[in-house]
């Protein structure tokens, strides 16, 4: 008989995440699990990328209230939700301006809503032998959810950020393992909640090459890539944390150093937008550092790369140095603390100094040394990415 797995996550907005969810379908074994898949909010682009064989539970309007704005929360009649999430701003201003925290009241805000909200929203009426809450918000799974085990994952590097570790224990503390999806991830996670050191298990990023390859091979609009110039990509949401504004920097480095052929391609969105655009202006790289939007495939513009830059500030795992990897890409990523466990330094990419002119070394040296760039791709083609395998770890949490 087939066991029935449950997965939930908030939407299917492009992201490093949902494109990590993604994958992990493409590569289960429907033959033996059915498979729900709980979309809090039915939206993003990558709803039509979901395989076929996902059962995807009808949207439950009373589960698309965490990241509404408000004012729609009303129209729409969640009230309750709406009177929450305000107290939970509140409270977590307050929280926040008494700890100084940098980065303001977002994370806590976001976790004391997801807790109090969860109380008010229906229980899910079927039992599942495990449920997987694959992303935030992981309340919902650990109050609404009948299962025989639950397993709720974590993406990020835990020692950056800044949340109420008091609320954060109480909700991992109610399932029953935690999968981390590296162990630098694990690492920082058990230096801030040691009792749960027991429960946490390693499961990679499970990556589809032939699903990816295929993407890639997608033609893109004529004219939309220079081909004419040495052409850098990098893939991801436009925020501070991506360090995209390092790459500005340094590419307006490598133009004082007289590297004209020089192009660099964003594929992303997010809230940063406006303060890269005139960074870029600032710098005079209008027609240098291109910012191309949201697209559901970003494939075709890895695969039309010279080089693949990740200049984050920090990473839980990057899954597009992954795939960039894949399409047998050079790759050069920032030494955030989970970088030696995407690259062998030297042998399938190159890391550098997190910096500015760290990242245009990097890029100078991989720039002028054609032979390296062709070792590094060399390497790559040699590599089997897939790791399907990991998912051997999850059918083993059913006992």
């Amino acid at each position: 008989m087939k066991k029935d797995i449950l997965i939930s996550v908030y939407d299917m907005e492009i992201g490093g995440i949902e494109r990590s969810l993604i994958n992990m379908l493409e590569s289960f074994d429907y033959d033996k699990y059915n498979v729900d898949l709980l979309i809090c909010s039915h939206q993003g682009d990558f709803m039509s990328l979901i395989p076929d064989k996902v059962n995807v539970l009808p949207e439950v309007g009373r589960y698309t209230v965490f990241r509404k704005p408000l004012k729609q929360c009303i129209r729409e009649g969640h009230y309750a939700a709406t009177l929450i999430r305000l107290l939970s701003r509140n409270i977590a201003i307050v929280k926040a301006k008494r700890r100084k925290l940098q980065e303001g009241p977002g994370y806590i805000q976001m976790q004391l809503a997801s807790k109090l909200t969860s109380y008010v929203l229906p229980r899910l009426p079927k039992t599942y032998d495990l449920t997987v809450s694959y992303a935030w918000p992981h309340d919902l799974i650990a109050q609404k959810a009948r299962a025989r085990r639950k397993v709720a994952w974590i993406h990020t590097d835990y020692s950056k950020l800044e949340i109420d570790n008091k609320l954060d224990l109480e909700v991992w503390d109610k399932y029953d393992y935690i999968a981390s999806i590296s162990e630098a991830c694990t690492e920082s996670f058990v230096q801030q909640y040691p009792s749960l050191a027991g429960k946490i298990t390693l499961i990679e990023n499970i990556t589809s090459p032939a699903f990816i390859r295929s993407m890639a091979g997608e033609e893109l609009p004529p004219g939309e890539l220079d081909s004419g110039a040495f052409k850098i990509v990098s893939v991801g949401r436009l925020s501070y944390v991506k360090g995209f504004d390092m790459a500005v920097e340094a590419l307006k480095l490598l133009k004082q150093r007289g590297y004209a052929g020089l192009k660099w391609y964003i594929v992303g969105y997010g809230g940063y937008e406006t303060e890269l655009k005139e960074l870029i202006a600032r710098s005079g790289l209008q027609d240098d550092f291109v910012l191309l939007g949201k697209k559901a495939n970003p494939y075709p513009y890895i695969r039309q790369c010279d080089l693949y830059v990740q200049p984050s500030r920090y990473e839980g795992k990057a899954v597009t140095v992954t795939e960039a990897q894949i399409l047998a890409k050079p790759v050069l990523i920032t030494d955030y603390p989970t970088a030696g466990s995407q690259v062998k330094d030297g042998y399938d990419g190159l890391i550098c100094g997190i910096g500015p002119e760290a990242i245009a070394e990097g890029i100078e040296r991989l720039y002028l040394n054609r032979e390296l760039r062709e070792k590094l791709s060399d390497n790559m083609r040699q590599h089997d990415f897939s790791n399907a395998g990991e998912l051997q770890k999850l059918y083993g949490m059913i006992g």
